[in-house]
């Protein structure tokens, strides 16, 4: 009962996340910087529940099951913001599904292998969500038009964002964003696994 409940808390708490994440298209001048805070979270949430699951099932493809539960929960409550009058391409892709599908390929290509999935599954997962967050973006409205669409209240004057150095490595969204997430998914990939040895 232990397992399932857990899967479904953190399955709760990834569609939350992703809620949130959604938010940076009407904060443009923070834009950037919370496509690569919420990618990160993202993945992050994504890789601990989807090695759990995994793991705790043996059998390649539920993490990408496991994708789809945060998918489908995700599409229901942003169905909610749709219904308040919110853009129809507010409402996110399922952008968690081919990155779990890298977990899953790499649990059965090394023959079930935890410390295979753990490193290899990790660093694929974390590597390529921001990838395929940015494609998610490109398919949505233009940011700016749906910014000045549905205003959202001023930034704080302590929040007053600063002009970033353009062309640099680190203002790069998706570079940043999947060389963090490739660290850091490796070390939620272990928690994971981990878990399943209570």
């Amino acid at each position: 009962c232990t397992h399932y409940l857990f899967i479904v808390v953190v399955a709760v708490n990834s569609t939350l996340l992703t809620i949130n994440a959604g938010d940076y298209i009407f904060y443009t001048d923070w834009a950037w910087t919370s496509f690569v805070i919420f990618s990160i979270s993202q993945s992050l949430m994504l890789v601990v529940g989807a090695c759990y699951y995994l793991t705790f099932t043996g059998v390649p493809g539920t993490a990408t099951y496991y994708a789809l539960i945060m998918t489908v929960y995700t599409w229901v409550a942003k169905g909610a913001w749709f219904a308040l009058g919110y853009p129809h391409d507010f409402i996110v892709t399922p952008v968690w599904l081919p990155s779990a599908m890298l977990l899953d390929l790499a649990y059965w290509a090394t023959k079930k292998n935890k410390h295979s999935l753990i490193l290899f599954g990790g660093v694929m997962c974390g590597m390529s969500l921001p990838l395929f967050n940015m494609v998610n973006l490109i398919t949505v409205a233009d940011p700016l038009e749906t910014a000045f669409k549905y205003p959202r209240p001023t930034l704080a004057p302590y929040m007053t964002p600063i002009e970033p150095a353009v062309g640099k490595f680190y203002n790069s969204p998706v570079a940043l964003g999947a060389g963090a997430g490739a660290v850091l998914s490796v070390t939620m990939a272990a928690l994971g696994c981990k878990l399943n040895t209570w």
